[in-house]
């Protein structure tokens, strides 16, 4: 009988921590932002954060530090022609979109060649495609789901919380 009890005891707790683990290890939804752009065509994939009641910039996202842009795998960007980002040239390819935000709202932009990574664990910047300097601005609401928008006029840009942050394509 204590044997019987024991195992049921034992199951309903790996049970419980199952289910737990399900609870909080979600992932971010994934989600693809893109537009044909000038003859060619922008792509990008990327995991969703929530807010979540959370303070975002220089906290959940610290100022100063690469930064995935998302959550889980790296984001990607991909050019279907050769590319020009705010005016530096991108041959076609795929590749992993990292960000530096800082508080004074200067983000430096990242292409980075290792397309396929998890978060910016294994990031190097020896395999920089480029980097670019760009100005974040206030939202006009706030975006619960960080979100990403193409334009067909090339435009890129990321909301999340109460910021957008632009950058410029063009094919």
């Amino acid at each position: 009988m204590k044997t019987t009890f024991f195992k049921l005891s034992l199951s309903v707790f790996f049970i419980g921590i199952m289910s737990a683990n399900l609870l909080f290890a979600q992932k971010s939804p994934k989600a693809e932002a893109s537009a044909s752009v000038g003859s060619g065509k922008v792509t990008i994939n990327y995991s969703q954060p929530s807010v979540k009641g959370r303070e975002v910039w220089g906290k959940l996202v610290p100022y100063d530090k690469v930064w995935r842009t998302g959550a889980d795998d790296a984001t990607t960007i991909e050019f279907a022609k050769d590319a020009t980002v705010e005016g530096k040239k991108v041959a076609a390819g795929k590749y992993s979109l990292f960000t530096i935000p800082t508080k004074s709202g200067e983000w430096t932009i990242i292409i980075n060649k290792t397309a396929k990574q998890w978060g910016a664990y294994d990031y190097k910047e020896a395999d920089d495609v480029l980097r670019v300097k760009v100005q974040s601005a206030k939202a006009t609401a706030l975006t619960e789901k960080m979100t990403f928008t193409v334009e067909a006029s090339g435009v890129v840009t990321l909301l999340w919380e109460n910021l957008k942050v632009s950058f410029k394509v063009t094919q």
